[in-house]
């Protein structure tokens, strides 16, 4: 079960950043919207039977992070499938994907400094300076992509088509 949650963290990772990419492009990328919102569920549902290390309080972390943002992605989804990004669901949709693929690469960091030797001598206990530094780092770098995606597609819908019409493009 590591192993698959493991590879399915590395997928939503890949996800994550042609998603954000594109966002902060203007760009659309369904397939990839679709692969993240899937994959990003599917890293909190394998994770919960996985078995807490020893000494984590109760209740874990891990799990509150894993339903917070399956709900986030529950927003998306909604946002995305449902509002069709139309008004203020683009609003919505953009905070939740930033949001979830914040929440991935946080927990991405703290595994790094868990199993990656040199960073582990850096912080062992995950609260001393180089981890916090990373860890607001992460922060600020998802604050100035979500303001920049926020930016990049003020104004646009979610359907192409309606954009068009309402620019009077293709009507003659």
């Amino acid at each position: 079960m590591l192993t698959l949650h493991v590879v399915i963290c590395f997928i939503a990772l890949l996800a994550g950043a042609l998603v954000l990419i594109a966002l902060c492009g203007g760009r659309r990328q369904p397939t990839w919207k679709a692969v993240l919102l899937l994959s990003t569920a599917l890293i909190c549902l394998t994770g919960f039977p996985l078995a807490s290390p020893p000494g984590t309080p109760t209740p874990d972390p891990a799990r509150i992070l894993g339903v917070m943002e399956l709900v986030i992605v529950a927003i998306a989804a909604l946002a995305l499938y449902v509002g069709h990004l139309a008004s203020v669901w683009r609003g919505i949709y953009i905070v939740a994907i930033v949001l979830a693929v914040y929440f991935n690469v946080f927990v991405a960091v703290a595994q790094a400094f868990l199993k990656i030797g040199f960073l582990h001598a850096l912080a062992p206990t995950g609260k001393e300076p180089p981890f916090l530094i990373a860890q607001l780092l992460t922060l600020a770098l998802f604050v100035v992509i979500g303001v920049t995606a926020l930016k990049r597609n003020r104004g646009h819908t979610g359907n192409g088509m309606i954009s068009r019409a309402a620019s009077g493009i293709g009507h003659q």
